[in-house]
């Protein structure tokens, strides 16, 4: 099997605190946080990152992004933040498409 540990969370195999899941994604709380909420949203079926997707032979990467809102609700977020992050040197340390989702708080932007 792939050494992704979102898989082995898929699988059962490795606990999540899971807040949605349906048959093409699963969300679930990021166990280093960098907000008071911060959650993962990922498609079950692994594309590793953003620059090799594309909609025809990914549907559940656009599955997994159109339930961000639908999950932010689920946490009681009406303002929050959507990271993706694509390749090592944008911070990318598993390689299959994950969305984050930071809220619960006031959030600054912090440009270099």
């Amino acid at each position: 099997m792939d050494n992704d540990i979102f898989l082995k969370i898929i699988a059962r195999e490795v606990p999540a605190d899971i807040v949605y899941e349906d048959e093409h994604c699963i969300a679930f709380h990021d166990i280093a946080p960098k907000a008071p909420t911060h959650v993962l949203v990922i498609p079950k079926r692994k594309t590793p990152k953003l620059s090799d997707f594309t909609p025809d032979k990914d549907p559940d990467v656009m599955h997994a992004f159109s339930k961000i809102p639908h999950v932010a609700k689920i946490l009681g977020l009406e303002d929050f933040r959507v990271i993706l992050n694509n390749g090592e040197g944008a911070c990318q340390t598993v390689f299959h498409i994950h969305f984050h989702i930071l809220g619960g708080k006031r959030l600054a932007w912090q440009p270099d």
